[in-house]
């Protein structure tokens, strides 16, 4: 069975590692307890360590274009 293809799939809206939310609540310009704000760092942290690195070897084995652009930013970022 396929999947539809939506829009919403599609989409090129997100971000790639942090939602716009939790950008807001780690920033700390969103009004949210510490607990919370605790909680949203340990859940991006948790989605790093657990996923970010199977992602990468994902993206380099069936789509290197990508693999290289996040090792080029990742190096630039580095560099800055």
């Amino acid at each position: 069975m396929a999947v539809q293809e939506t829009d919403e799939v599609m989409s090129e809206e997100g971000r790639a590692l942090l939602t716009d939310r939790e950008r807001e609540i780690i920033s700390g310009d969103a009004d949210v307890s510490d607990n919370y704000r605790y909680k949203v760092e340990s859940t991006v942290r948790n989605r790093v360590k657990k996923h970010f690195g199977d992602d990468l070897d994902f993206l380099q084995e069936h789509f290197p274009e990508v693999y290289e652009m996040v090792v080029d930013e990742v190096n630039d970022a580095q560099q800055d």
